[in-house]
């Protein structure tokens, strides 16, 4: 029995009337130095490649009067490219105690300390010749990023009304595609991409940064961290004020404290990782979160961006070209995260993850069917294998670039969000580390079938989403959690369900009205709306 009569149907109260400015300018503070910055700093590191492999040789052979040979270099210039992706791990496991501690918005304006910092190493390691310099900015840039790409996802879910809720979210994908793109252009051989400059193109990230915190001050703490965490009736009251932007949020209110009431009110305590994994109840989404995140790495996308001048060239690209095609795969990723986020609420959660994989399966096999006839000089081949880059990307974009960061917020409780988006970042961060590392040596290995393994991962994940994760579009998290353990239940087998559950006990207003709980302990637990009224007053 579905929880939901008409999971597409949707009353007055799910659509709230009202539309506030407050939200959307949010979005937009908290992004820009957000997970902008993930995508931007993921591609600027591409345009400055040669001039920071001949500064490692020259620094070197200043200190010790030798030079390196080509793999050194190749080597050292890895170790940078890496040192991102291991402060994105650290920056995950920070993420959940800052979230919890300091609050969403807060951990946001602090975790620009990181992004300074580096800035200020990457602005002066020329200067300083220290090559040193180069890899502990990068590492200190993963840090902002992996802090970034766990706490905005949060803050965003917990502030957007529920039928809004994945669109908001999905926006984080959008800056990531749209930091990208930027990253190409601003690191153009016309602007800072050329020898002189790089230092102040791995620098730039500043800026952004300095936009945040300018900004995002001025705008409301997630309600949801406000009441649940906190225990601040009137602050969140006031938050839901300025997101709903004078609708409304009754339902909502009482929805959130419902929600506290069954994780156990004031004594509830956010939970560790390993409370998860110890926590059988949440292993079907746990394995869930824990898939998709793996999933979004291993699919090959970012090794796109990573070593997009070596794909290009071996397509044919010619090497002064090879700058303005890169353009196009973030500007193609840009274009489709926006037009998903459009989507999302219409077509939903599964349907763009599962298909997005299932496409990127199929362009998989063409491109490796291109490299292997380009191999053969058949015509055309070259610029059939960057048609096939370019729908790989959008493929990506169009769903697992930006659901993949929704789940964590959207099936899990607010005492179990901020550990569940420390194992889905901890997984994404190791998995781009030894993509990045090993991406190299599957093209060096493989050769025309290097996009195999690629391939293997994406038909694995549209198949795994498509059979495990429930649609979670428009849905509250009690109907969510009731459909997982519904499917959960029918995995055991039919002698282990027991009775259905009834659709009333995962109603709003209605989560304790089981028989067995004593009618006074259950209006204990229920929230008058005059109440909420008076606390909007």
């Amino acid at each position: 029995m579905n929880v939901r009569a008409d999971d597409d149907t949707e009353t007055e109260t799910d659509r709230p009337a009202g539309n506030s400015r407050t939200l959307t300018l949010t979005v937009c503070s908290a992004a820009i130095g957000g997970t902008f910055q993930y995508g931007y700093n993921l591609s600027i590191i591409n345009a400055p490649t040669n001039h920071i492999q001949r500064f490692i040789n020259d620094t070197y052979w200043e200190r010790w009067g030798t030079g390196l040979d080509t793999s050194q270099v190749t080597l050292l210039w890895t170790v940078i490219v890496s040192a991102f992706s291991l402060g994105g791990l650290t920056g995950a496991l920070l993420a959940g105690p800052m979230a919890v501690r300091c609050g969403r918005k807060n951990s946001l304006l602090l975790n620009n300390s990181f992004l300074f910092l580096g800035a200020v190493l990457a602005l002066t390691s020329r200067a300083a010749r220290s090559v040193e310099m180069i890899v502990l900015a990068r590492l200190l840039v993963g840090v902002n990023a992996g802090v970034s790409m766990n706490v905005q996802p949060m803050y965003f879910g917990e502030s957007a009304p529920k039928h809004l809720r994945g669109a908001v979210a999905f926006s984080s994908a959008v800056f990531t595609a749209f930091g990208i793109f930027l990253g190409q252009v601003v690191g153009l051989t016309e602007l800072l991409g050329t020898e002189p400059l790089w230092p102040y193109l791995l620098a730039s990230n500043a800026l952004p940064g300095l936009l945040q915190l300018l900004t995002l001050p001025w705008f409301p703490e997630s309600p949801r961290y406000l009441l649940m965490d906190r225990g601040n009736k009137e602050a969140c009251a006031r938050a839901l004020g300025r997101f709903r932007g004078g609708a409304d949020f009754s339902l909502e209110m009482e929805e959130m404290l419902q929600e506290h009431a069954d994780a156990g009110g004031a004594t509830a305590k956010s939970q560790t990782p390993w409370d998860l994994f110890s926590n059988r109840s949440l292993h079907p989404q746990l394995r869930t979160v824990m898939a998709a995140s793996s999933a979004m790495m291993l699919c090959g996308n970012d090794s796109i961006y990573f070593y997009a001048s070596y794909i290009f060239l071996a397509a044919g690209i010619p090497m002064e070209k090879v700058q303005y095609v890169s353009i196009g795969t973030g500007a193609c990723e840009f274009t489709a995260a926006v037009v998903c986020n459009l989507l999302i609420e219409r077509v939903g959660r599964r349907v763009l993850l599962s298909g997005g994989y299932a496409l990127m399966a199929v362009w998989a096999l063409v491109f490796t069917l291109a490299l292997t006839l380009q191999g053969y000089s058949v015509p055309g081949m070259p610029y059939l294998s960057m048609v096939c880059v370019f729908c790989y990307i959008l493929s990506f974009g169009m769903g697992p670039a930006g659901v993949t960061g929704i789940l964590p917020a959207e099936i899990f409780d607010q005492t179990a969000r901020p550990a569940a988006y420390m194992v889905a970042g901890s997984l994404m961060w190791i998995n781009l580390l030894i993509v990045g590392m090993a991406f190299p040596f599957i093209v060096s290995y493989l050769d025309a079938l290097c996009f195999i393994p690629f391939c293997c991962v994406c038909v694995a994940a549209s198949l795994f989403v498509g059979l495990t994760l429930p649609e979670t579009k428009g849905r509250t998290l009690a109907e969510i959690t009731a459909e997982f353990d519904r499917r959960n239940l029918l995995k055991k087998g039919p002698e282990k369900q027991g009775p259905e559950p009834m659709k009333e006990q995962y109603q709003l207003g209605k989560a304790l009205s089981l028989t067995t709980v004593d009618p006074e302990a259950q209006w204990s637990h229920r929230v008058k709306k005059n109440d909420i009224e008076c606390l909007c007053d």
